[in-house]
C-alpha cells in the first residue's frame, strides 16, 4: 500500500533518518513532543519566506540544537548574523533553555526538494497565477534538473470552479513500493478567494545503494552556518539513475552505459551481437 502512506515515514531508518534525533522518558516524552511542534510551528510562521525544507531537532543534555534546511541562507543568518541571534534569542524563551544552537543548511538544488517546490506553486497560484502553467513550469524545471521523476496533485476549486474536483499531473517515475528510491514528498496549500487548494508534490530523485548516513553531523562553522549536504539531504550511499546520469541505466537513456533489452548497445555503438 505504498500509494497510501506518507513515502518519507515508510523509509524512515532505511534511505531517510529521523527530524526529531532525541531519546526520553516516558514521563516527559509527550512534553518534548509538543515543545518540537511549537518550534517547527514557530519557525514556519516566523521565517514564511525563507525558502524552508525541513527541521531537523537535536536534544543533549541540558542542549538544544536546530538545523534549518533552507534554499535561502542569507535570510534567516541576516546582516552579520544579526537575524539567526534574533532568533535563537527568541527560541530559548520559548523553550525556556539557556543552550540552544541554530544551524543552517543550505539546499543547493531547491529544484529537487518537495516542499519548496510544492511552496512556489502555492505562491504563484495565490498570485493569481494558472495552476496549470505553474505546475507544468515545476514539473520540467525539477526534470531539467536531474529527478528521475515527478508526480503533482491539486484538489479545490480549481480557476475558481463550483465543484470542487482534484488533478493529477506527473512525469518520469516515482515507484512509491520501491524503498530504495530516493523519493521526497510535501503537502501544502494555498490560500485563494474561493478557499484552500492543497498540493501534494512527489518528487523521485534515483535510487540509493549501499550504506547511507541516516544521522549526519551538523556541525556549524563559526558563521553559524553549516555545511551543505547535498541539497539538504543526508550524506553517503551511491545513487543509481536521475542525478547526473551516470551509471548503468536501464531501459531509455541516452545510450552511456550498458542498456539491456533490444541488443547490448555500449556507448551508443553498433547492434551487433548483443543479447536478446
Amino acid at each position: 500500500m505504498g500509494q497510501k502512506t506518507n513515502p518519507i515515514g515508510n523509509r524512515l531508518g532505511i534511505i531517510r533518518g529521523w527530524d526529531s534525533m532525541w531519546f526520553g522518558e516516558k514521563k516527559d516524552f509527550g512534553q518534548k513532543l509538543v515543545e518540537d511542534h511549537k518550534i517547527r510551528t514557530y519557525l514556519n510562521a516566523r521565517i514564511n519566506k525563507g525558502g524552508i525544507s525541513r527541521i531537523v531537532i537535536e536534544r543533549t543534555l541540558g542542549k538544544l540544537i536546530v538545523t534549518i534546511h533552507t534554499s535561502k541562507p542569507g535570510i534567516i543568518i541576516g546582516k552579520g548574523g544579526a537575524e539567526v541571534d534574533r532568533i535563537k534569542e527568541e527560541l530559548k524563551k520559548l523553550t525556556k533553555k539557556d543552550d540552544v544552537q541554530i544551524n543552517i543548511m543550505e539546499i543547493r538544488r531547491p529544484e529537487l526538494d518537495a516542499n519548496i517546490v510544492g511552496e512556489t506553486i502555492a505562491r504563484q497560484i495565490e498570485s493569481r497565477v494558472s495552476y496549470k502553467r505553474a505546475i507544468k513550469m515545476a514539473i520540467s524545471t525539477a526534470m531539467r534538473m536531474g529527478a528521475e521523476g515527478i508526480k503533482i496533485k491539486v484538489g479545490g476549486r480549481l480557476n475558481g470552479a463550483e465543484i470542487a474536483r482534484s488533478e493529477e499531473f506527473k512525469q518520469g517515475r516515482t515507484p512509491l513500493h520501491t524503498y530504495r528510491m530516493d523519493i521526497d514528498y510535501a503537502s501544502v496549500f494555498a490560500l485563494t478567494v474561493y478557499g484552500k487548494i492543497g498540493i501534494k508534490v512527489w518528487i523521485c530523485k534515483g535510487e540509493v545503494l549501499g550504506k547511507r548516513d541516516l544521522n549526519p553531523n551538523f556541525s556549524a562553522g563559526s558563521d553559524g552556518r553549516g555545511n551543505a549536504a547535498g541539497g539538504g539531504r543526508p550524506e553517503g550511499g551511491e545513487r543509481r539513475g536521475g542525478g547526473e546520469g551516470r551509471g548503468e541505466r536501464r531501459g531509455g537513456g541516452e545510450g552511456r552505459g550498458e542498456r539491456r533489452g533490444g541488443g547490448d548497445r555500449r556507448g551508443g555503438g553498433n547492434q551487433g551481437g548483443g543479447r536478446r
